[in-house]
């Protein structure tokens, strides 16, 4: 990347605003002077490989890289879902290979180190072993901040943490009977505030252009699964109607991206035009 690019892609992040208890504040860990990332943690890099990378390098790279990087990103955003499908495994399997082989036509032979190697295992890993909710350590991590949290003096590390629990637990054991307490450790959920003693503010109108307006409807489709059968329909009309073309898997995204909302619209209006003519509605 150059400067240029470098400074519009941690830009991003340092003006990025994700909602409370989804990942880390990225506006701390963004050194604008360095340009670099400081101090992520396990979840931080989970959060930014799945969903917010692919957003970060949105008009930078060459299409090509930009793509292979994405399709990483895909990877990894299904293999972490709460719920797999067991017949599709070996397909993630097969794109994961294509991606990798991807990979290796635009990155140096350094980048490929034995972590970027484990990615192929993964699919084996879910076979045996279930969804990778199942078996992360997130829960488990920040659990562990909480306890060291407790610790008061570095050689009585052990004691420190049993007192702590076990007065936390008698309090919590006691709030119970009290009226208007809340539980120990339970944060403020600053979404449920009431606006009874103040006002909300001003709103801040903005106006979207038609090819933001269009990315937002396109991702809204292909995120709801009502219309999954209706993006399976449309897909084997464009490689029915261009048998040689379709045969690249990018120009068939590309095209099905930029078609299939006015397609799912003129699918629709038929539909219901068909059920009015025949006096079901």
């Amino acid at each position: 990347m150059s400067r240029a690019e470098k400074k519009k892609f941690y830009t991003t992040f340092f003006e990025l605003k994700v909602p409370e208890g989804y990942s880390s504040n990225f506006r701390n860990r963004v050194s604008m002077d360095e340009l670099k990332l400081n101090g992520l943690k396990s979840h931080d890099c989970h959060t930014l490989i799945q969903q917010l990378l692919p957003i970060a390098i949105r008009g930078m790279l060459p299409k090509k890289v930009r793509y292979a990087i994405n399709k990483l990103c895909l990877f990894f955003n299904a293999l972490c879902n709460k719920v797999l499908d067991v017949n599709t495994l070996d397909g993630i399997q097969e794109e994961l290979v294509t991606t990798l082989c991807l990979l290796e036509m635009y990155f140096l032979p350094s980048f490929f180190d034995v972590m970027v190697h484990l990615t192929v295992h993964l699919i084996h890993e879910v076979k045996l072993c279930g969804p990778v909710w199942f078996r992360w350590m997130y829960p488990f991590e920040r659990y562990m901040k909480l306890l060291k949290s407790y610790v008061r003096k570095g050689n009585n590390v052990e004691g420190c943490i049993a007192e702590c629990y076990i007065a936390e637990e008698a309090l919590e054991y006691c709030a119970e009977y009290l009226k208007d307490v809340s539980a120990v450790g339970v944060p403020r959920n600053m979404n449920n505030l009431s606006f009874d003693d103040h006002g909300i503010g001003a709103g801040n109108v903005k106006l979207v252009d038609l090819k933001l307006l269009n990315q937002a409807h396109q991702y809204v489709l292909e995120n709801t699964n009502e219309v999954e059968e209706y993006k399976e329909e449309h897909m084997e009309i464009l490689k029915a109607t261009n048998p040689i073309k379709s045969k690249q898997q990018v120009w068939l995204q590309d095209e099905h991206n930029r078609t299939f909302a006015d397609w799912l619209r003129k699918r629709v209006s038929s539909m219901l035009n068909d059920l009015f003519f025949y006096g079901y509605i």
